[in-house]
């Protein structure tokens, strides 16, 4: 007995050595930074919601299983390129984030899109509207996921033309945003035989647009274009309602407009408002489980594109990185993003183009009457699909450098 036992523990011994030398499964680390507005005026569009949105895509993915240890950090840019900027530089730089997401507000995107471009990694947009992101100003290391403002203006643009509103005022945001939005509706107005009466420059962040509604009134215009979004298109809204705009008959064209902007004016308010989007919780079976599971970490409140929009650009990353077993390289795991088709339960089926243009279909909407409205989140009636490849920019008309020919 006393002869065995030194052999035994020498056995236990060398099998023990082997376990430390053998090397664990080789796992990719992937950090993403979601940044995006938490305190201003569009937090209720981005906000904590895009980061539940990018948990839930973890979820669904299950990285660990397919060799990627991910982890999800958050900032707020306060709607200031400045701070945005300097965010995304010190993440790429020491914290050692890859990818960034969300990005709401225009100019703040632009911004990040730069700094994301001279350091090599990714950023996917889903926020900021303006679509220079994928004209001039591309880059083979940004992704436009969500929606755009040559989508936003072929869609409620042209339908308010189509409608008979052939003259309109607008009230622009003066930012980035606001201004392209003014620019790609016009061309629509202009297209259709619409004509443009008259526009005015609001501040951005403004709680009062009495003063720019007034100017809208008097202006004769059959439709007021909103070229702005969140808590301004909110603000606006209820004041023209207190001024009676629409019942002197007038129509307001709210060029971005969320699900959350319409719930927090209520059916009463909002009812009849034109819009498009390119998700609704409400549209289809795999919505609204998504959205069922989000408003459960969400204190009840539904999920806007935006919010659908980080769940699905996480998703398709992270099916890219997987495939390339690597983030080192941002250009080469967006120039993958591209070449795979997209697919998830929110959007279906699309594609990412050579100009970062993510396409997919978009939806034309109309606000409940209150009384079809059959609860708090009932809040849209389709009124039409809009087939991507028809809502979008063409690829050549943009002017982006990365299209050739």
């Amino acid at each position: 007995m006393n002869g065995r036992f030194p052999l035994a523990a020498l056995a236990g011994a060398f099998l023990a050595g082997v376990a430390m030398i053998v090397p664990a499964a080789a796992q990719t680390t992937v950090k993403i930074g979601v940044l995006g507005d938490r305190s201003g005026a569009y937090s209720d569009i981005s906000g904590e919601g895009s980061v539940v949105a990018a948990k839930l895509a973890l979820e669904d993915f299950k990285p660990e299983e397919k060799g990627l240890k991910v982890e999800i950090v958050s900032a707020d840019h306060q709607n200031k390129p400045d701070v945005g900027a300097a965010i995304a530089r010190q993440w790429y730089d020491r914290d050692k984030v890859d990818m960034i997401t969300d990005g709401v507000t225009s100019s703040v995107a632009l911004a990040i899109s730069q700094v994301t471009k001279e350091k090599n990694k990714v950023f996917i947009d889903t926020g900021a509207g303006t679509a220079d992101l994928t004209g001039p100003q591309c880059s083979p290391n940004t992704i436009h996921w969500v929606y755009d403002t040559v989508a936003l203006a072929n869609g409620t643009g042209g339908a308010m033309v189509k409608r008979g509103g052939n003259t309109w005022f607008f009230l622009t945001a003066d930012y980035v945003f606001g201004q392209t939005l003014q620019r790609d509706t016009t061309k629509v107005i202009d297209k259709n035989g619409g004509k443009v009466v008259g526009s005015v420059k609001t501040p951005f962040p403004t709680a009062d647009f009495s003063s720019f509604l007034l100017q809208a009134q008097s202006s004769g215009a059959k439709v007021i274009g909103l070229a702005n979004a969140g808590a301004d298109t909110i603000n606006a809204i209820k004041q023209a309602g207190e001024f009676g705009i629409t019942e002197g008959g007038q129509s307001l064209a709210g060029l971005l407009v969320f699900s959350s902007d319409v719930h927090s004016l209520g059916t009463k308010v909002a009812q009849g408002l034109v819009l498009t989007e390119p998700f609704y919780w409400d549209l289809n079976d795999q919505t609204r489980a998504f959205s069922d599971r989000f408003a459960k970490q969400m204190k009840g409140s539904k999920p806007t594109s935006n919010h659908a929009g980080v769940y699905s650009d996480v998703l398709h990353y992270l099916k890219a990185v997987a495939e390339l077993k690597s983030t080192a390289d941002g250009a080469a795991t967006v120039a993958k993003m591209k070449a795979m088709p997209t697919d998830d339960p929110l959007f279906g089926k699309g594609v990412v183009r050579a100009d970062g243009r993510k396409i997919h279909d978009m939806y034309l909407f109309e606000v409940k009457k209150p009384a079809e409205s059959k609860g708090e989140w009932d809040l849209y009636k389709k009124l039409e699909t809009i087939p991507g490849d028809q809502v979008f920019r063409p690829l050549g008309e943009g002017n982006c450098p990365l299209v050739k020919g």
